[in-house]
């Protein structure tokens, strides 16, 4: 039985979509949550909505290490790093 890859988009097409999926999360968190927003909880949700395939692409550091970069850097959160 041959085992079918999912589709692996390009690093350059998720970037964009990716920052985009942080803000479309975010209007529905409270300004409580927006101080501190978790990435777990971000890409559980994507996932949950049917955006898993964004976080799907091919990175030397890794497509999570660099999707979590993004978002860190929508929120302002790069002193975490």
């Amino acid at each position: 039985m041959v085992r079918m890859r999912a589709c692996v988009k390009a690093k350059t097409e998720c970037e964009p979509a990716i920052r985009a999926l942080c803000w479309q999360w975010a209007k529905d968190l409270s300004e409580a949550k927006l101080v501190h927003p978790n990435y777990a909880v971000f890409k559980h949700w994507a996932a949950q909505n049917g955006y898993a395939r964004y976080f799907k692409f091919r990175s030397r550091a890794g497509a999570d290490y660099d999707a979590e970069m993004w978002f860190d850097q929508e929120f302002n959160q790069m002193w975490r790093r």
